[in-house]
């Protein structure tokens, strides 16, 4: 079977088709994605029935000439897309109703032309093929034509990329950098017209839409750069053409659903495997959140006993309230994480657990803050949302929180919100006058750093402090005066 595989594939026809399915799914990939961006879909779909009278009227003008059909279909396909556009911007019509009115009305009159042509003798215009292709009966003539085309749609992406990137994401950007908007909109149907006939003859008009959209979906599940978007659906279109062609031949059946199916089960597959908007991503993210939500909890109650000097797994058990069967593997990944010891039974937070404990308890009490002076709830609404939220974002983030608070030292129940210097660092506010002292580098979170920057006081820089007011301190470095707020000043990790 193999042999008689390879024989079929070695036959100037069969070779014609996988070279003309090949062009096809790549200047459909290309095409696709700036019509899928757009929501273009229908349109796509419209244009692609549309362009059935352009045949008729090409055939009983030219006789059976692929230079004649292609004049027609694309003449046909731009009529209708300004007709589509004048209904949607000068009738009371809604937009999608205006594609249908349009499509079928133009795909109508496409059916009635060939049932009448059909009529006359030694006439032969199949519309079987126009609707679902004959991609094995492609003659050098289609090969050419859709090689045009390809270089036709590719060029014209690659000149234009700018004009279409910025009237597809932002118009009217585009409309205040000259860019016409309707001119773009037209010049995009005119490429989309040159596709659908070029894949006239591989997947006809019904199937063509598939070869547009299922691509591009496609590659915009797997990335989300518009130049790697592109060339991830041309390469996918290239593949659902070529293996749907071999999978048709292999399986003796017509060859453009099965490059529609090919492209589907892509589609699937991204759907279920994307590396970010999968679901098999989606669910181990939400399975590892979990975990880390319990071990998290965990050290969190550990850190909390510590303090009392009662840390033992008898105690975690009571604190949470669950079994040694469900908390021992969480202990043992703490204990892998070194954030907590076991020496001769008895448990011990580290350093480096107790830092990572401190972040979730500022964490919560920031949010609850957060929560009662942003939002406005209660104190007795607070703690289940944060204790939901202490998990859930990043430190960077949760620096942004405190920075947008004020720096608070207090939670709304009166709780102090732990700072995460290192404990034998001290801060600004505690000296007093004509002390010197010096800032470090490192300093609680970015936006401290960031202030000091904008204050222009330099760390390992000796400082003085001048004067302490009542809202602020003023202190003096090389020279210069600088008034720092009492709130920033308490952030402020200096040494001696």
């Amino acid at each position: 079977m193999i042999e008689t595989f390879f024989d079929i594939l070695s036959q100037p026809w069969a070779y014609r088709a996988l070279v003309a399915s090949c062009m096809v799914g790549a200047m459909c990939g290309a095409l696709g994605c700036f019509i899928v961006l757009r929501n273009m879909a229908l349109i796509g779909d419209a244009l692609s029935h549309a362009i059935l009278p352009g045949v008729v009227f090409a055939f009983m003008i030219v006789g059976y000439s692929v230079i004649g059909f292609f004049v027609g279909s694309v003449t046909a396909g731009l009529l209708s897309a300004i007709a589509i556009t004048w209904i949607q911007q000068n009738a009371t019509t809604k937009n999608d109703a205006a594609i249908g009115i349009v499509f079928t009305a133009m795909f109508s009159i496409g059916v009635i032309g060939i049932s009448w042509i059909s009529h006359h003798e030694g006439v032969h215009l199949d519309l079987k093929d126009f609707l679902f292709g004959n991609v094995l009966g492609v003659s050098n003539v289609d090969i050419w034509l859709s090689f045009g085309v390809l270089i036709f749609v590719i060029g014209s992406i690659l000149i234009f990329y700018r004009y279409l990137f910025a009237s597809t994401f932002q118009s009217i950007v585009a409309e205040s950098m000259g860019i016409s908007v309707k001119t773009i909109h037209y010049f995009l149907m005119l490429l989309l017209s040159f596709t659908i006939v070029a894949s006239l003859q591989t997947v006809g008009v019904i199937l063509v839409v598939a070869m547009l959209i299922s691509p591009a979906a496609t590659a915009l599940l797997l990335t989300n750069r518009l130049p790697n978007v592109i060339i991830l659906s041309i390469i996918i279109g290239v593949l659902s053409c070529g293996i749907g062609l071999i999978f048709s031949i292999i399986l003796e059946t017509t060859p453009g659903p099965v490059m529609t199916l090919i492209a589907t089960i892509f589609y699937f597959i991204a759907i279920l495997f994307s590396p970010k908007k999968g679901i098999v991503y989606n669910w181990l993210r939400k399975r590892k959140l979990e975990r880390k939500i319990v071990y998290e909890d965990v050290l969190k109650a550990a850190y909390r006993l510590s303090k009392d000097s009662d840390l033992s797994m008898i105690s975690l058990m009571n604190r949470l309230q669950t079994s040694k069967e469900y908390l021992q593997p969480k202990i043992n990944l703490l204990l892998k994480k070194k954030w907590l010891t076991n020496d001769d039974n008895v448990l011990k937070i580290t350093e480096e657990g107790r830092f990572e404990a401190k972040k979730l308890v500022r964490a919560h009490r920031l949010w609850e803050t957060y929560l009662v002076e942003k939002l406005g709830l209660t104190q007795e609404q607070i703690h289940q949302d944060a204790e939901k939220l202490e998990h859930l974002f990043s430190a960077e983030f949760i620096d942004e929180i405190d920075h947008d608070l004020d720096f608070p030292n207090t939670d709304p129940h009166g709780s102090p919100i732990p700072q995460l210097n290192d404990l034998k660092n001290v801060v600004l506010a505690q000296f007093n006058v004509h002390q010197k002292l010096k800032v470090v580098e490192n300093q609680p979170n970015e936006h401290v750093s960031t202030l000091l920057w904008k204050l222009k006081i330099l760390p390992n820089e000796p400082l003085n402090i001048e004067t302490i007011e009542e809202e602020e301190i003023i202190i003096s470095q090389q020279n210069r005066r600088i008034n720092i707020p009492k709130k920033l000043a308490s952030k402020i990790i200096v040494y001696q």
